[in-house]
C-alpha cells in the first residue's frame, strides 16, 4: 500500500547545523493497516508525516503509493488521495465559513470548480445526515461560522472533511493532543468509527500511550529517525503502556538523560 524505500532526509545541509534524520529509512503499510506512531520530540514522526505528505522533499529514497512512485508529486497532487488531520484544529477548516461553506469544499476536494456556485444547496440534507452521528448539534449550525465552535467540534469536523471523498490514507498528526481530555475520547471514538467503516489505511502520530495501544493494528515507536519498536497483531495486543515506558527508559539512559 504505502512504501518508504531507503529515505534520506538531512535539516540545514551544509552548515554547522545540519542534521541527517532520516538515514536510509524504509517503511511498509500494509493496506487496511491502522497504525499508531509514538516517539520523543524529535524521533522524526512529524518529519515522516510530512514526507509522506510531500509537504517536505527528500535528499534520496523512494514514495510508493499503491505501487506508484509519488516521490516528486505536489502536496496538493497527493492530497487528492491522503487525508490528513492536523493537531491544531484550525487547520483542517476554514473559521471566516461557515460549516456549510466548509463541508462543500471538502466534497468537491479534487474537483474543477468552474464558474459555478460553491455551495450546492441540494447537498446541504446530506451534509446535515453526516455530522448527525457526531451528536454535537452541529447538523442544525449550518450558516454558523467555523471560528465560533470549540475546539472539539472543529476537529470532529476537519475529521470528517478530511474522509468525504475517496481517498486511500487518512494521516492523524497528533489530531487530539490541543483537545481537553472528555473532548479528546470522542474524537478518538469518532477516528475509530470512521477508520474501520471506510476501512482506511491510517498512520496516526500521538504522545498518548494509551491512544497508541488500545487503538490500531500496529505500533511504532521511532527514535532519531529510526523504528525501535514495530509490533502488530498478537505481540500488538499483548503490548502495555508500561513497554512503552521501559523502552523509553532505555533509551533515555542511552542518550545520558
Amino acid at each position: 500500500m504505502l512504501e518508504l524505500k531507503n529515505i534520506y532526509k538531512y535539516y540545514n545541509p551544509g552548515t554547522v547545523n545540519e542534521l541527517c534524520l532520516f538515514k536510509g529509512f524504509s517503511l511498509n503499510v500494509e493496506k487496511g493497516e491502522f497504525l499508531s506512531v509514538v516517539g520523543s520530540n524529535g524521533s522524526g514522526k512529524t518529519s515522516m508525516l510530512n514526507i509522506i505528505c510531500g509537504s517536505i522533499p527528500v535528499e534520496s529514497g523512494s514514495i510508493l503509493l499503491e505501487g506508484k512512485d509519488i516521490t516528486n508529486m505536489k502536496e496538493f497532487r497527493r492530497n487528492e488521495k491522503i487525508g490528513r488531520v492536523y493537531q491544531n484544529p484550525a487547520l483542517g477548516t476554514c473559521p471566516s465559513m461557515t460549516i456549510l461553506e466548509n463541508m462543500s469544499l471538502a466534497d468537491n476536494k479534487g474537483k474543477r470548480y468552474g464558474l459555478k456556485r460553491g455551495v450546492n444547496k441540494n447537498r446541504v440534507e446530506y451534509y446535515q445526515e453526516l455530522l448527525r452521528p457526531l451528536n454535537l448539534g452541529l447538523e442544525d449550525k449550518m450558516h454558523v461560522k467555523v471560528g465560533s465552535l470549540s475546539g472539539g467540534q472543529r476537529q470532529a469536523m476537519a475529521l470528517l472533511m478530511s474522509t468525504m471523498t475517496p481517498i486511500e490514507f487518512l494521516i492523524l498528526d497528533e489530531h487530539t493532543a490541543a483537545l481537553d481530555p472528555k473532548t479528546a475520547e470522542i474524537i478518538m471514538e469518532l477516528t475509530d468509527k470512521i477508520v474501520r467503516e471506510k476501512k482506511l489505511t491510517t498512520i496516526m502520530v500521538t504522545h498518548n500511550l494509551r491512544y497508541a495501544v488500545e487503538y490500531g493494528s500496529r505500533l511504532l515507536m521511532m527514535h532519531q529517525g529510526e523504528s525501535v519498536i514495530d509490533c502488530s497483531g498478537e505481540e500488538k495486543k499483548n503490548m502495555n503502556i508500561d513497554d512503552i515506558l521501559k523502552k523509553f527508559n532505555e533509551i533515555s539512559i542511552e542518550c545520558g538523560n
